[in-house]
């Protein structure tokens, strides 16, 4: 209305265009009213039923190996209208449904990845009792035998016992020994007044009480008292009585020799 008479086409297109604005406004506002409509009606008992179908699938249709984590996205979207997490000693999810329905979830904090991998403390502690009358590398056989596996899923060997043991800060097989009063190879030999050697070949022939303490047959040997054996001349070992006969009443007339 404020146009200059003396432009009358200006006057003209711009009327032209507000009554286009117009029209647009009044398509959108039908189109809104014709939608508010449409969800206003009740469903049929067919859609229902499929909706129903539907959600029963659901979980069937996200555990299907063949549907495809896109379409896994696109189901999460249609469900879902904001997940809150809150982090402390567990982690909280808040979950908001388009629906307007709630749910709270509290899940255990995710292991880190040397965690997934570590020993179980069951296991340690079978480790820790069968070290009081094995070698690691016996406790690996044995471990194996009733179908246990390590942190990482793997048999175990000689090396992943000692390894435990270690990283467990366990008493080795030795240092118990050693507490249970076992002498070495040379301090068995001072006692009994022979070589190294000879104490071993006793040992190979049931004369003294050793005890391996690793896998290569390295032992600690129980202290005889007064009835250990001791050097025989002419006496094959062959003929020699075992210990338990030198620990006997009767091993007190035994001589024998290496």
């Amino acid at each position: 209305m404020r146009v200059d008479p003396q432009h009358r086409l200006v006057a003209d297109s711009l009327e032209a265009e507000w009554n286009s604005k117009l029209r647009a406004l009044a398509e959108t506002q039908q189109e809104r009213e014709r939608h508010r409509q449409q969800d206003r009606q009740a469903l049929s008992d067919q859609q229902r039923a499929a909706i129903l179908a539907l959600a029963a699938d659901f979980p069937r249709l996200w555990r299907d190996p063949n549907t495809p984590d896109r379409e896994r996205k696109r189901m999460t979207r249609l469900l879902l209208e904001d997940v809150t997490l809150l982090r402390a000693d567990t982690i909280v999810l808040q979950i908001r449904f388009k629906g307007g329905a709630t749910r709270t979830l509290t899940v255990p904090i995710p292991l880190n990845a040397w965690q997934q991998r570590a020993t179980s403390p069951e296991v340690v502690k079978e480790i820790d009792r069968l070290l009081e009358d094995n070698t690691d590398g016996q406790i690996a056989a044995i471990l194996n035998e009733h179908g246990i596996r390590s942190g990482e899923g793997k048999r175990f060997s000689r090396t992943i016992v000692a390894r435990i043991r270690r990283d467990y800060s366990l008493t080795s097989r030795y240092d118990r020994l050693r507490a249970a009063g076992m002498l070495t190879v040379r301090e068995m030999a001072v006692v009994l007044g022979v070589t190294p050697d000879c104490v071993k070949i006793w040992n190979r022939h049931g004369l003294l009480h050793g005890h391996a303490y690793n896998d290569r047959n390295e032992c600690l040997y129980e202290a005889s008292g007064d009835n250990q054996p001791h050097k025989a001349r002419g006496h094959k070992l062959s003929k020699r009585s075992v210990t338990k006969e030198v620990l006997s009443a009767s091993a007190k007339e035994v001589q024998c020799e290496a």
